[in-house]
């Protein structure tokens, strides 16, 4: 590798100049202590997650806004890992779903239906099937309300309204709004309908986006939905606020820290706000799945074959982004050796197993020493992994989860012999 070469992949590598994906010495002790042993054990690649981060995070969010009139909502799609899952709804705390596997699931798990949100589009193609008593409902659409009004009623469901608002924009096709949500125009003919099957919507529901960088993005979105519902004649009770959190110890792909704009005192601050402004709301709810579970896994993988010779050192591992780490598209996580290694640390491009150029985890500064047979552990493996695995090439990996210093393995390696019996 030139000199030239070096340094500009040592550029790539860095971290933002603020620390973006630094890891603590205690947290990587943490983690090293779960994946050595779970891979022994299931071998690699592997999602490992651990209850201890999640426990964390949940007395974070308490203690942030304590005081406030805050429900928090576990977001399955983030991560539909059964005793995660369990895990927050022991704390007596509520589950958001949005689809019938998602409904079905939960209520597998035992959540009472009080105790499901029901957000997302189309809910009318399948929620009809489900005539539960107190479910919670956010309505999408005209048509979603024409068809599930009746059922609400006699079930005795609990409403909301979502609200399409000016920051949900198509990113791929600029100019075009997303395709959720109620407009303006609409509020006031759902409204209508509603009333004339006597109920009242309590919700008012908006979802920014996944990573909002600041908060005055939700300050803004609660003055723009609360005034479309004033304007049409309805005080909601509750203010749904969607859109995550953006993880502490995540970066954009050129070494930003996706969080550097945003805390939980200054969210705190911003609610705060809102409700000063916007008196007649007497309950804010959040759903931040990905600032809640990023930090509680982390993905192990090992390392096959080095290369030389390419403009950078390439290592190739048995897993990556293709199959298991989607989000490595536009972020950069942190990565350590799981076995302390001596010697001075080089530019490597980790690459999973694929043929694709584009399956890789990224640029890490990574000992020289490293070794096919070394395993990787690359951090905040929590939110959408699961979600977004595939099978390219390849089975599902195995999957552990850590209760305190109790292992239970949630799934093996998938293999070519379980696929073909069906499972």
């Amino acid at each position: 590798m030139t000199v030239n070469e070096r340094k500009r992949a040592r550029a790539v590598a860095k971290p933002g100049g603020d620390g973006a994906t630094h890891v603590s010495a205690l947290d990587l002790a943490f983690w090293r202590a779960r994946v050595g042993p779970t891979v022994a054990a299931l071998g690699t690649p592997c999602l490992i997650f651990a209850e201890e981060p999640l426990r964390q995070r949940i007395a974070e969010l308490d203690v942030a806004f304590a005081g406030l009139p805050v429900r928090h909502w576990w977001s399955f799609k983030t991560l539909p890992l059964r005793p995660a899952v369990r895990t927050w709804h022991a704390l007596g705390r509520g589950v958001e779903v949005v689809s019938e596997f998602e409904l079905r699931a939960a209520l597998g798990l035992r959540i009472p239906p009080s105790s499901i949100l029901v957000n997302g589009p189309c809910k009318h193609s399948w929620l009809p099937r489900y005539p539960l008593e107190g479910l919670r409902v956010n309505l999408d659409s005209v048509v979603e309300t024409r068809r599930l009004a009746p059922m609400a009623r006699r079930c005795g469901w609990h409403l909301g309204l979502r609200l399409s608002t000016r920051a949900e924009e198509n990113f791929e096709y600029p100019g075009i709004r997303a395709p959720f949500g109620l407009m303006p125009g609409e509020v006031g003919e759902v409204l209508r309908m509603l009333r004339r099957t006597r109920q009242l919507p309590e919700v008012l529901h908006c979802h920014l986006r996944t990573n909002v960088p600041e908060p005055r993005y939700y300050r803004e979105a609660a003055d723009e939905v609360l005034e479309t519902a004033r304007s049409a004649g309805w005080q909601p009770a509750i203010l749904d606020l969607g859109g995550g959190f953006p993880p502490a110890r995540v970066a954009s792909r050129k070494g930003t820290a996706l969080s550097a704009g945003f805390s939980l005192a200054s969210m705190r601050e911003a609610l705060i706000t809102i409700r000063a402004r916007h008196r007649g709301v007497g309950e804010i709810w959040l759903e931040n799945g990905r600032w809640l579970t990023a930090s509680c896994g982390v993905l192990a993988v090992t390392v096959l074959e080095v290369k030389e010779g390419r403009g950078v050192r390439e290592v190739i591992c048995d897993g990556g982004r293709t199959m298991q780490a989607m989000v490595a598209t536009w972020e950069r996580h942190a990565m350590r050796v799981q076995s302390a290694r001596r010697g001075p640390a080089v530019p490597t491009l980790v690459h999973g197993p694929t043929c694709m150029a584009f399956d890789n985890l990224g640029i890490h500064e990574l000992p020289r020493s490293l070794r096919a047979g070394d395993v990787l552990i690359w951090f905040d493996a929590g939110a959408y992994q699961m979600s977004w695995e595939t099978r390219f090439s390849h089975g599902h990996a195995a999957l552990a989860w850590w209760a305190g210093d109790r292992r239970t393995t949630v799934r093996p390696r998938e293999t070519a012999e379980a696929w073909l019996r069906g499972r």
